[in-house]
């Protein structure tokens, strides 16, 4: 055993050896080191601009959609009309146009793919994209041919509301030849559906061969349905929630509605707000749906949820039985103000109510956040919301939706061109997915003038300027007959999908014209909650009460602005605002859950001699002018 001096001298005898090995353990480290640090000397580090364009790249063979949208924000950036040195480098040119041209031919690849896969609604989309750069697509497949090769293997598979839609979409972008029209004629006439039949005899009277038909199913395209047997094609829907307890008594929770046959497979409309709890992630408890054909002896039928478009208040459902009347949903007609109309439903449950009325106007611009509605005076009551309205012809007109809390005794009724419009996505399943560029507008005297602009969108990103007027949407001039731009410019963004091109003509205050390319997102569930909670208020103050506003500083409580512009038509402008109006806010708040905001304002209006008051403003959250 080595007693304590020894072990120490052992130790020091070795010490100076660990030295020696930790020396050269660092040598070599630090060499290590230091080679790989001069090793990173000798590579550059790498520019936004290589970083930005290797991004684009890769997108190209990702999603050569979003390659140009990202290259179209490039050339805003950093374009030769730009202040920085990118722009004019002859070498980043050269590769910019090279990647257009890679995105350009990954996007026709992409087409002829979804083509030869029957693919037919992505080959659509494609093809506007491509329309849109202007790129001639007769080579790579045009939509007309596209949507009329889909009908047609609808029709093949028995997906008769399917291929009766396309082939209308089909007929209104370039027109149906005698053969195809026939086609879906025959097939109109065989599963018993006078008004489809009737839409395609129309087009084929207009070609001038409606002589050359047989004698039997021209007699039947020609008559005419009766109301006992349109009555037969209306249901009742029951929404079953369980239980409500309300002050301590329980009573039972359900929703009450109506709906129509579109579809000899079972296939149903009615209103989203009946059946929203039936798909509703927000919904607690329980939700069982059924129809009931017949009066309240009728044995209930369970239901299902295929579809719903929340932006329309419309909902698909289906239910296994075969219907004795169905809706054609391709023989709509628009109303005319004064026309006499029959709403068919069940007003608090009384089964197959038939009313008559008129249709009190059209356009109003209320309780949907796309489009417009009519206004009918025919009697309709809780109940029945989602039924058909009719006219006296018995073609569609219009889906009532009933019991509007803010319009007590006023009855509307969705249009049936917009059900027939929103039909095909509902068909796909699940919920309706809407494009969406991200503006706010206000029908002018000049036209559609842009008020705001939405964070994080497709125009922001292309930073459209707020105050220019919107042109043209892909070519096609923005007009509207007798007004309603905003809903006409809505209807041209409908049979569009997120994630193609679409291209926005503007002309500025100025009358300087514009052009900007840019890439449809999906659009939010209310527009104007995630505007909220990512811009200023005084900037979202603008498209919910119509106050474009100006800071001017503030005091330490309140901020102070001016008013640099009030929109026409908003609730500032009904209020008396003018511009230059001192305002200071108080408070912004959200209610999200019940749909509407709320601005404490202090303000000294021109209009009275600035006299201060204090206000306060409410506004709904989800605008109907949006887009």
């Amino acid at each position: 055993m080595m007693n304590h001096t020894q072990k120490c001298n052992m130790i020091c005898s070795r010490v100076p050896a660990l030295i020696l090995l930790s020396g050269f353990l660092l040598f070599v480290l630090s060499s290590c080191t230091s080679t790989a640090a001069a090793e990173r000397r000798l590579v550059p580090p790498r520019s936004v601009t290589e970083v930005r364009l290797d991004d684009i790249s890769r997108q190209v063979g990702l999603d050569p959609v979003r390659a140009i949208h990202l290259l179209e924000i490039y050339d805003l950036l950093y374009g030769p009309s730009s202040r920085f040195p990118d722009g004019n480098d002859p070498d980043i040119r050269l590769r910019l146009d090279s990647l257009r041209l890679d995105a350009l031919g990954a996007l026709e690849e992409a087409q002829g793919l979804a083509i030869e896969e029957g693919r037919w609604n992505d080959a659509a989309s494609h093809a506007r994209s491509l329309s849109s750069l202007g790129v001639q697509v007769e080579r790579t497949g045009e939509e007309p041919a596209i949507v009329l090769q889909y009908a047609k293997e609808q029709l093949l598979e028995g997906n008769d509301l399917a291929a009766f839609l396309a082939a209308h979409r089909a007929h209104n972008l370039q027109g149906l030849n005698y053969d195809d029209a026939f086609l879906f004629f025959e097939r109109a006439v065989q599963v018993r559906q006078r008004r489809t039949a009737a839409f395609f005899l129309g087009i084929i009277s207009q070609l001038g061969r409606a002589a050359s038909l047989p004698a039997d199913l021209r007699t039947y395209a020609q008559g005419r349905d009766t109301a006992a047997e349109m009555i037969q094609g209306v249901a009742t829907v029951i929404v079953d929630r369980g239980i409500r307890v309300d002050r301590g008594r329980a009573y039972p929770d359900r929703a009450l509605g109506s709906a129509f046959f579109v579809d000899a497979s079972g296939l149903l409309i009615t209103n989203y707000h009946v059946i929203a709890s039936e798909v509703d992630p927000s919904f607690r408890g329980s939700s069982r749906m059924y129809v009931r054909l017949g009066d309240a002896s009728s044995p209930r039928i369970p239901a299902r949820v295929i579809g719903w478009d929340t932006t329309l208040d419309l909902a698909l459902i289906k239910t296994e039985i075969t219907p004795d009347y169905v809706y054609s949903v391709v023989d709509w007609v628009v109303p005319m103000v004064g026309e006499t109309i029959f709403a068919i439903g069940s007003p608090v449950g009384l089964e197959r109510t038939v009313t008559q009325g008129i249709v009190s106007a059209l356009g109003r611009r209320i309780a949907l956040p796309i489009g417009d509605v009519f206004q009918i005076d025919a009697a309709v009551n809780q109940g029945n919301s989602g039924g058909p309205v009719i006219n006296m012809e018995g073609r569609l007109v219009g889906v009532v939706f009933a019991g509007i809390e803010y319009y007590q005794g006023l009855n509307f009724a969705i249009p049936a061109e917009r059900l027939a419009r929103s039909l095909p996505a509902m068909l796909a399943g699940g919920k309706a997915d809407r494009p969406w560029i991200g503006l706010t507008l206000s029908e002018t005297m000049l036209g559609a003038e842009i008020v705001y602009v939405s964070p994080a969108s497709p125009a922001s990103d292309m930073q459209i300027p707020e105050g220019s007027l919107i042109t043209a949407i892909n070519g096609v001039p923005l007009r509207a007959p007798q007004g309603g731009l905003i809903p006409a410019a809505q209807d041209q963004l409908f049979a569009l999908q997120p994630g193609e091109l679409l291209r926005l003509d503007l002309s500025s205050p100025e009358g300087e014209a514009s052009s900007h390319l840019l890439r449809l997102a999906s659009r939010p569930a209310v527009p104007m909650v995630e505007a909220v909670q990512m811009d200023s208020r005084e900037r979202v103050v603008a498209p919910l009460f119509g106050l474009h506003l100006y800071p001017q500083g503030g005091n330490n409580f309140f901020s102070s602005y001016v008013v640099r512009k009030v929109v026409r038509g908003s609730i500032a402008d009904e209020m008396s605002f003018s511009p230059d109006d001192p305002v200071s806010i108080r408070s912004f708040r959200i209610f999200e859950r019940e749909g509407f905001a709320v601005l404490d304002i202090n303000v000294r209006r021109r209009t009275m001699g600035f006299l201060e008051t204090t206000m306060r403003l409410t506004a709904l959250l989800d605008i109907p002018d949006t887009l």
